[in-house]
């Protein structure tokens, strides 16, 4: 199942608290992203049924593999095109606000180009 935009931020969201906390509970992706709880139980019923993310026994939000590989790239993009929008001079909160919108709709291609040329220049 193809995800949308606001899928992919849930997923990213959840791996990024994983990394910072260990563990991730639905409130916390909540207070993350700034979006309800009723939003939140909506969005993780979907990533469940579509076989992105698991929830424990306790409430903890677990990525399945598939779950894992698209948070991953998605993080990989934003954290990429942040640091590329900071050196060309955009202040770091823009910056990441406006990854945030790019890393979505940027083609694997122009992506690895992008990627490729970030290499090359560091």
């Amino acid at each position: 199942m193809a995800l949308h935009q606001s899928g992919e931020d849930y997923l990213e969201a959840i791996l990024v608290l994983k990394e910072e906390k260990g563990t991730v509970r639905s409130i916390d992706v909540a207070q993350h992203l700034g979006f309800s709880k009723p939003s939140i139980s909506r969005a993780v019923s979907i990533l469940r049924s579509s076989g992105y993310i698991t929830m424990e026994k306790d409430g903890r939000l677990e990525l399945t593999q598939a779950g894992d590989q698209v948070a991953r790239e998605i993080y990989e993009r934003h954290r990429l095109l942040t640091d590329w929008l900071v050196r060309l001079g955009v202040p770091p909160e823009t910056a990441a606000e406006d990854a945030c919108k790019i890393e979505h709709d940027i083609s694997p291609e122009t992506f690895r180009c992008l990627k490729a040329h970030a290499e090359k220049s560091n």
